[in-house]
């Protein structure tokens, strides 16, 4: 039997969700529900049908797994409580500094109503989260390193385009080369988040808006940008569509550190992705993932779980046998 799965949010990720579906033949797309009018929202699987949001709880005895594709800045922090009262729910929350608050949040909604919730699903926070576990784990006397980029962040890009006068925009995380180096080289330079990364924007503004009120909205944002050297231009419309209308990404966990009596060996671990399409790459993360809260949810596991909660197995659609077999 197939894993009903609903997408909520139609967006780049709810997209790409549903493509993601399509090469997983465990898992079965049953509905989108969308905040707009249903009937402007046409999706690609002939067997599923689009609802407006508010019909999703109705749909709670004919959904397994629900997939939340709204934002991290607003969205995620209220719906993923909320549908975790009716539904098992997987999101990839990605604001690191408050994963803490959403995970209680979370918590409390799934374990009161007996649902397993997986939050910050995705490659960071979600795969480079494991790679730094897995090498902390290893390497216990090292420093950890994480990069992004270049690429464009869709948390941050969707951060700039709520703010007033701006119509839309894009983000680009790129690392410092000469810091990525040093690193690699065992180095194991003290490096603060300034030194690590530069963050690029492109904004498309509304006709007449305050483009320096703009600037600085972006340049001051907590957990976004505040931190960072961060460059903001100012583009039309069409150049938006021209250079920028990809979503690549990528980036880099690199741990280095020492073992021996004395510290005489050194080691470095590298793990890295290069990806055409950033909402794609996570959409396929989180649907692996949505296999893995249902079985969770049989088994009679509730409450929210992140990606360090769920063992490796239950990500695949193979069994323990084949596992062993072909990949162990």
């Amino acid at each position: 039997m197939s894993i009903r799965i609903g997408i909520l949010g139609y967006g780049n990720l709810g997209r790409g969700v549903e493509c993601a579906i399509k090469h997983n033949p465990d898992l079965e797309l049953v509905a989108v529900f969308t905040r707009r009018d249903p009937a402007t929202v046409k999706i690609l699987t002939e067997t599923a049908a689009v609802y407006h949001v508010d019909e999703a709880e109705k749909m709670k005895d004919k959904i397994d797994v629900l997939i939340l594709c709204g934002g991290s800045a607003t969205d995620l922090p209220e719906q993923t409580p909320k549908y975790a009262q009716w539904f098992n729910v997987v999101d990839s929350f990605d604001t690191h500094a408050r994963v803490p608050e959403h995970f209680a949040n979370v918590d409390k909604a799934a374990s009161e109503s007996g649902h397993v919730g997986i939050i910050s699903v995705g490659w960071d926070p979600g795969m480079f989260s494991l790679n730094r576990l897995y090498a902390n784990a290893i390497l216990t006397n090292g420093k950890d390193y994480t990069f992004w980029g270049k690429g464009v962040s869709q948390g941050h890009s969707d951060a700039i385009r709520r703010i007033d006068g701006v119509k839309d925009g894009k983000q680009y995380t790129i690392p410092v080369e000469a810091a990525l180096e040093s690193v690699r080289n065992g180095e194991n330079p003290d490096l603060t988040t300034r030194q690590k990364h530069t963050r690029e924007c492109f904004v498309v503004a509304e006709e007449g808006a305050d483009l320096a009120r703009i600037e600085n909205e972006i340049k001051t944002m907590p957990n976004y940008f505040a931190d960072y050297d961060t460059t903001v231009h100012f583009i039309s419309e069409e150049e938006l569509k021209r250079d920028h209308s990809g979503i690549p990404h990528g980036g880099f966990v690199i741990r280095s550190g020492k073992t021996g009596w004395n510290d005489e060996n050194s080691h470095v671990i590298e793990y890295s992705l290069k990806l055409d399409s950033n909402p794609e790459f996570t959409s396929s993360v989180i649907v692996a993932y949505a296999r893995a809260a249902y079985r969770m949810s049989q088994e009679g596991q509730k409450g929210c779980k992140t990606v360090f909660d769920v063992a490796p197995a239950y990500l695949s659609a193979k069994d323990g046998a084949e596992l062993r077999k072909h990949l162990l």
